[in-house]
């Protein structure tokens, strides 16, 4: 019994290896230890109860090796008790299993890398650029403008716009800031337009209409067609406001507000052989945004007749 009770550090390898099978027999038939070690003379009945296992299995084990072994089992000397949590394991857990989440997060990093780059070539460096540009563009514009305006109109509307277009940028408002600026160069694009206004005279147009107000049933409006033709003998598409509706319209040709007389002469001259003689009734020169007209006129203007 001294023999068993040695250490496995002073026993022969082939015994400790002989007392480790032991326990991992009795480990596998579990209901042997329930049933044998919590009853009385348990240990001699589980030696038994190995004896005979070894047999029938053809093995010849000495009692001193089963001895070690059960001595082993109620000592749990051979028995891996695993280390319990926190967060060092769970770091070593961590690692472990990181092919598991490395893969995923690979997949996730490489993701937002492509979402970032995106967001940076299709929002933020557009954006920037523009940041950048607009204030030049707007200034430039309006230098443009006041170079060639000759009209106390558009120098005060360049302002507006120029000041709209600068509070915008401060404000972080870049589209409406690019709007602004393309409303400046509408208004440069005016200014430099020239042209004269010529009576519209071809067959199946209208050379002169007369309306009668909404107002005064009793009154007459009377109106010349008139078109704005460029030097190389092109007609050029305006910008109008038309008096009855106050709306700005793009025009070819357009409805000029006279005095009866002249619309009774113009009629005259028409009817007289289908041809109007003095069909040029004013100039658009640079710098200015309403023509300069050599008939009596209010400047009214329609675009529908």
């Amino acid at each position: 019994m001294a023999e068993a009770g040695s250490t496995a550090s002073e026993a022969p390898l082939e015994d400790v290896m002989v007392a480790m099978d032991v326990v991992d027999t009795v480990r596998h038939r579990q209901l042997i230890v329930d049933r044998e070690l919590d009853a009385e003379g348990r240990r001699e009945r589980l030696l038994v109860r190995l004896r005979e296992i070894y047999a029938a299995q053809g093995i010849e084990v000495t009692d001193a090796a089963l001895e070690a072994g059960v001595d082993a089992l109620e000592k749990e000397r051979f028995q891996y008790t695993p280390s319990g949590g926190g967060f060092a394991a769970g770091l070593a857990r961590l690692y472990v299993r990181r092919s598991r989440w490395l893969r995923g997060l690979k997949l996730l990093l490489g993701l937002g890398l492509l979402i970032a780059l995106a967001w940076y070539l299709m929002v933020y460096r557009p954006q920037a650029e523009i940041r950048e540009a607009l204030p030049r563009q707007i200034s430039h514009i309006y230098d443009r403008i006041a170079l060639i305006s000759k009209s106390e109109t558009a120098n005060e509307q360049a302002v507006v716009l120029k000041d709209a277009a600068d509070r915008a940028i401060a404000n972080e408002q870049l589209d409406k800031a690019q709007g602004v600026r393309d409303d400046m160069l509408a208004l440069f694009d005016e200014l430099q337009l020239t042209y004269q206004v010529r009576i519209v005279s071809r067959p199946n147009k209208y050379s002169a209409v007369w309306r009668v107000p909404d107002i005064n049933p009793n009154a007459r409006n009377y109106y010349l067609i008139v078109e704005g033709i460029t030097s190389n003998g092109e007609r050029q598409r305006v910008r109008v406001q038309n008096e009855e509706d106050g709306r700005y319209h793009i025009v070819s040709s357009w409805g000029l507000r006279v005095d009866e007389e002249t619309f009774e002469a113009v009629v005259a001259d028409k009817q007289d052989d289908g041809i109007i003689q003095d069909d040029i009734v004013g100039r658009k020169p640079v710098g200015v945004l309403v023509p300069e007209y050599r008939v009596p006129t209010t400047g009214a203007t329609i675009t529908e007749w």
